[in-house]
């Protein structure tokens, strides 16, 4: 029950993190640029510096709320389990076998 429970909670901290992502993302841009962010930047039409600007500006962002997401998640399944998940436990423990 516990390994359902963290994927339930892990899958949900993904969906909240890309949603709290692209508003950062597009207010972000809008704040930085001006304009809207690009709907597409692998279209062709748009300029290729504005294509990478947003591709390492969306990228930082996403990797830092589910970093986030995931986090708060760990911290909330520790306090309502008393443990880490399986795969974070094993991951530890391996990390501080080496």
């Amino acid at each position: 029950m516990g390994n359902l429970m963290w994927k339930i909670m892990a899958a949900g901290a993904a969906v909240g993190a890309s949603v709290v992502a692209r508003k950062l993302t597009d207010g972000t841009w809008k704040f930085v640029s001006g304009g809207d962010s690009p709907t597409n930047p692998e279209d062709p039409d748009i300029d290729i510096k504005e294509a990478i600007a947003f591709a390492v500006l969306s990228g930082a962002i996403v990797g830092l709320s589910r970093m986030v997401a995931n986090r708060q998640a760990t911290k909330l399944y520790q306090k309502s389990t008393g443990h880490l998940p399986k795969a974070l436990a094993d991951a530890k423990n391996e990390a501080s076998a080496k």
